[in-house]
């Protein structure tokens, strides 16, 4: 059985860029090195897929008259870094014996072997290049083919770079190159997930952050690696959702930004570096780019929708929707030709270089080493009580607050809940359990009221610049704008009242994880 030690990157290729990465000088000069095959991957798997709430892959490959047995389980490290291991068995079926010593160890009954089934299967060409960087040995596949269910299939076109031998930062850096050179998408979703679903139906549906294991005695620092990666999967995995212009989609891309910067804010003791400020600047930018297509999702279908069959007094409505879905489609080009960008696809490459060699990784001061290697479970209760001491301190003024300082305790409201899903594994127990959902349940409800109270807030502006749109507005449309405007401004009070009733019921909550 081979060593269970497997570092790669997976890169995205659209198939239309085949003959450019062909053309590419370097590929072509290894073209007479390359070699060639057409493995057969069938993934196994129970009915109600246990393995893969496990984040445990196993499938058997056959590739001419052999056959090899792999299991991978995710790690830490996410992406980059995965336990894998390998073993040759004598046919098409899982081997039970050789699955010992493996992260199926304690699933190894004939009762569970009994129950896996294959799922899907990928047919692929493929075509390895040997790669050498920096003295660096980095074997370069090339997959294309398809991924079937019997139902269903997808095509596949991706490349790997599987490290041999030498320095991680050696593959990133080969990364960064092809990535300048090929329309190439940083893949954060293996094989056996897109397969998932597929079968589930579910490709190109928009993705919520999946959570995240964490033990109590795991370092501060690998928790927060396996937090990053996590939210970059959930940024990276609504991709297609956002460019099939699905508006949930563009929501839980932003939520991913916003979840992996309140993770770098949580964390800060951690990260002081110009690596991870340059990293919060792009995501600040990316940010930026996705949100007025999500602020004009939001006024369409809460406050235009509603209002669009109405006739007496509201002659120019239907003008102004039309105006405003001209702007959402605009906003939309505008989302879709970032995430589309090289600048986007290069920090894709960055943020996942920065969690996994990051100069915060290997910090050179006492603190942030000791920092660093703090447990979990002390480090998470620590900035629990810090980030909830801190809302109820803001709360406190709350009724003097205008629509910008209101905005900022939404966004400790929102730390505090992103802490609380990241931390979720932490804390155990039947008290912490009820005490926890009291506390997430009040907290949701801060949340959603100061939601709201900024909604209002950004409705009126974008209403009011489209009533003043044109030089010559008429006074049809300026009247139909107040009348919009007018809606919201009533709502002002009721949401306030809202917000401070949910601010009382959040002080009065206990910490569930004392």
């Amino acid at each position: 059985m081979t060593s269970p030690v497997e570092v790669e990157l997976k890169l995205e290729l659209p198939a239309a860029a085949l003959r450019q990465f062909r053309k590419l000088a370097w590929i072509r000069a290894l073209a007479g090195s390359a070699k060639r095959s057409t493995p057969v991957s069938v993934y196994f798997d129970t009915d109600k897929q246990k393995l893969r709430r496990r984040g445990i892959t196993l499938r058997v490959r056959r590739s001419g008259d052999r056959y090899i047995q792999t299991i991978k389980a995710t790690g830490h490290s996410g992406i980059v870094a995965r336990n894998e291991w390998e073993s040759e068995i004598a046919d098409g079926q899982p081997d039970l014996a050789q699955a010992r010593g493996t992260a199926l160890d304690d699933l190894l009954t004939d009762k569970f072997w009994r129950k896996l089934k294959p799922q899907f299967e990928t047919r692929v060409r493929r075509t390895v290049f040997p790669l050498e960087r920096n003295g660096a040995m980095i074997e370069l596949s090339l997959d294309e083919g398809t991924i079937e269910t019997g139902d269903a299939s997808m095509r596949l076109c991706e490349i790997e770079l599987e490290l041999k031998s030498g320095d991680k930062a050696d593959v990133f850096e080969a990364a960064r190159l092809m990535t300048r050179a090929l329309p190439l998408q940083l893949g954060l979703i293996s094989k056996s997930e897109r397969g998932y679903r597929l079968r589930d139906g579910t490709q190109d549906a928009p993705l919520k952050f999946a959570g995240v294991t964490l033990t109590p005695d795991m370092s501060a620092r690998d928790a927060f690696r396996a937090i990053g990666y996590a939210c970059l999967q959930q940024i990276a995995g609504n991709e297609a959702a956002l460019c099939k212009d699905d508006a949930e989609g563009v929501h839980q891309m932003r939520v991913g930004l916003r979840r992996l910067r309140a993770a770098i804010s949580l964390f800060s003791a951690l990260l002081d570096d110009a690596q991870t400020e340059a990293i919060k600047a792009e995501l600040k930018w990316l940010t930026g780019e996705l949100g007025p297509a999500r602020e004009l999702d939001v006024l369409i279908a809460r406050v235009i929708k509603p209002v669009q069959r109405r006739t007496s007094g509201w002659d120019d409505i239907p003008k102004l929707s039309r105006q405003f879905a001209r702007q959402r489609a605009a906003a939309l080009t505008r989302a879709r030709e970032a995430v589309g960008s090289e600048r986007y696809r290069l920090l894709k490459i960055e943020i996942a270089a920065w969690l996994e060699i990051g100069a915060w990784a290997t910090p050179q001061e006492d603190s942030k080493r000791e920092r660093g290697a703090l447990p979990i479970e002390i480090f998470a209760a620590e900035q629990l009580a810090l980030r909830r001491r801190k809302l109820r301190k803001r709360a406190k003024s709350f009724a003097e607050l205008d629509a910008r300082r209101r905005h900022k305790l939404r966004i400790q409201a929102k730390k505090l809940r992103y802490a609380s899903d990241f931390f979720n594994d932490l804390f155990s127990g039947k008290r912490t359990s009820t005490r926890r959902e009291t506390f997430l349940a009040a907290l949701e409800a801060v949340q959603d009221s100061l939601g709201d109270l900024n909604d209002i807030a950004v409705h009126e502006n974008i209403i009011s610049a489209a009533g003043r749109r044109r030089r010559r507005t008429s006074r049809k449309r300026a009247f139909a704008a107040g009348l919009l405007t007018g809606r919201e401004d009533a709502r002002l009070d009721p949401a306030m009242k809202a917000a401070e009733s949910a601010l009382v019921r959040f002080a009065k909550t206990k910490p569930y994880w004392k």
